[in-house]
């Protein structure tokens, strides 16, 4: 007999026939505390959900197996960010069967009055980052959160806060479908210092734009910068495609200056996190500063003195390095040891000693590398005419990181 998991919608006095009618039936009940405190006098045996969910996903096949009557309660749809999902994953489809029901979103979506496909949902449950909801406001105007004890609307206002957006509103909707429920809308500074129901979901919904629009080939007069110290724009863009990004790649940007190919790495990065490591603070002001007005939620300024500061972030997919190698090895060999495997670092170069030591680095390690050099002329107005401008030729070095392969500095496999 299949496992049978009940939607619940957002009132559990006013389900359907069908869904009463099993849950009647039910020898077995799952669900968490709350769910099950509303079948309180049921006589049928209760499991509470409870951490870790491997233990109770033993029990209820231990019921299946003694063909017990066992059904799952569980919050709005239970495949819409529910239990449904892991049950149909770890016990089979052929051995559960879902009863859906009305979410939380599409109740809050119709009281806005707007299209219910319209709105990005994340779910924030039990997770440390807001990167899942960074990435959906980059992406859409609505975007709904279910948020949990600690990511609470106040957590969330505060962190777009702490990146400078403030083009968007707050709809937080509390207790719905209850005698206490409230909908109403905030601006980030408000919803940042109220306290809320607990059980809540929040709207975001995007009323203006960043300063300036977040893509590929910014123009470098966008960039707040210092002097002239800048990746320009076609040498950046021959290094972003050099990188092979992909949209949850997690991407270090070395030696940042101002941050533009942090920025635009965010762009194809866009499901994951993009670190920009500068060591000067007039610079990281810099990348803050293009950060915020670009919107690229994506970018986490790093202020640090390489490689100690890089031990606190997470392993990279792909490393850009810019800047900060100076005359020892040292960096680049940290980031190399810290690069995934199958990951892929590209370095900039502009003197012929940082050329060689790049080469003479991935060549120690055995890692595939190749060597393109980009010299830009640029267009410029002369006598009613225009003529091209050389800028400086740099190298583009470019590597994969080969599996198995040895620490940087003590060998590894076959180039």
């Amino acid at each position: 007999m299949p496992i049978l998991v009940v939607g619940l919608g957002l009132d559990p006095d006013n389900l359907p026939e069908q869904h009463v009618g099993h849950i009647e039936h039910a020898t077995v009940l799952v669900g968490g505390k709350r769910q099950l405190a509303a079948f309180e006098d049921h006589p049928a045996e209760k499991i509470e959900i409870t951490s870790p969910l491997s233990r109770i996903l033993e029990q209820i096949k231990e019921a299946e197996n003694n063909r017990l009557d066992v059904v799952v309660l569980a919050d709005g749809d239970p495949l819409f960010f529910g239990i449904g999902n892991t049950l149909v994953r770890e016990l089979g489809p052929d051995h559960v069967t879902v009863l859906p029901n009305v979410t939380s979103v599409q109740t809050a979506a119709a009281r806005l009055k707007i299209p219910l496909q319209d709105i990005r949902t994340v779910s924030l449950h039990g997770r440390g980052d807001f990167r899942p909801l960074l990435s959906a406001l980059l992406a859409d105007k609505w975007v709904a959160v279910l948020t949990d004890a600690d990511n609470v609307p106040s957590a969330l206002a505060q962190s777009l806060l702490d990146k400078g957006v403030d083009y968007y509103t707050m709809w937080v909707f509390e207790d719905l479908e209850s005698g206490k429920e409230k909908v109403a809308s905030y601006s980030l500074e408000q919803a940042a210092h109220t306290t809320f129901s607990r059980l809540n979901i929040v709207i975001f919904e995007r009323r203006g734009d960043p300063e300036v629009a977040l893509g590929l080939g910014i123009p470098d007069h966008e960039f707040a910068r210092e002097r002239n110290l800048i990746t320009k724009q076609p040498v950046r863009a021959a290094g972003l495609a050099a990188l092979r990004l992909h949209a949850g790649h997690t991407v270090w940007d070395l030696g940042a200056g101002c941050g533009a190919v942090g920025v635009e790495a965010s762009v194809l990065a866009c499901r994951g996190r993009v670190y920009a490591v500068e060591k000067k603070g007039e610079r990281v002001s810099h990348i803050r500063e293009n950060a915020r007005r670009m919107g690229a939620l994506l970018v986490e300024p790093v202020h640090g003195t390489m490689p100690a500061c890089l031990a606190d972030l997470p392993d990279p997919d792909r490393i850009f390095v810019g800047g900060g190698l100076g005359r020892s090895s040292e960096v680049l060999e940290a980031a190399c040891d810290r690069l995934v495997s199958g990951g892929r670092i590209v370095v900039h170069c502009v003197l012929f000693s940082s050329l060689a030591q790049a080469r003479q680095t991935f060549e120690t390690l055995g890692w595939p590398h190749e060597v393109t050099m980009v010299h830009p002329s640029l267009g410029e107005a002369l006598g009613g005419d225009m003529r091209l401008k050389a800028e400086n030729p740099v190298f583009i070095v470019a590597a994969d990181k080969v599996e198995g392969s040895g620490k940087a500095g003590q060998g590894g496999g076959d180039a």
